[in-house]
């Protein structure tokens, strides 16, 4: 799944996905709040979410905030990973608070092929 408020980057990050993996089902939302209303209803829990921090109506922290009340006793996705087009520091720490993943936008192969990585690594421990 993918959360981003801007179509660009969800364009770009949608090709890089089906340059990994073709076969791989892409969910994009163009707002938290839309992700929400999805995830909230009775459909399969994407195994991976890459979520935008800053946008216009809910952040991607208060997505988080908001996913962690809906998911109680439901299945969660494995892997949660926040981008973002800068480095700050404060945000890398909130990510480790939160237990999700952070990168820097755009979303890159390498970055898909350690996600991939993680995903296993989760599937295996369960």
């Amino acid at each position: 799944m993918l959360i981003d408020d801007n179509k660009t980057d969800n364009f770009f990050h949608e090709r890089a996905i089906k340059k990994f993996n073709p076969g791989i089902e892409i969910i994009t939302y163009l707002s938290a709040n839309d992700a929400l209303e999805h995830l909230n209803g009775d459909t399969k829990v994407p195994d991976v979410i890459f979520l935008d921090i800053n946008m216009p109506g809910m952040t991607g922290w208060e997505f988080l905030e908001e996913y962690k009340k809906i998911s109680q006793g439901k299945p969660k996705s494995l892997i949660i990973t926040m981008l973002s087009t800068s480095e700050n520091p404060d945000d890398m720490g909130k990510a480790k608070n939160y237990n999700v993943f952070f990168k820097s936008k755009p979303l890159t192969l390498e970055m898909l092929s350690e996600t991939a990585d993680h995903y296993r690594a989760f599937k295996e421990a369960l």
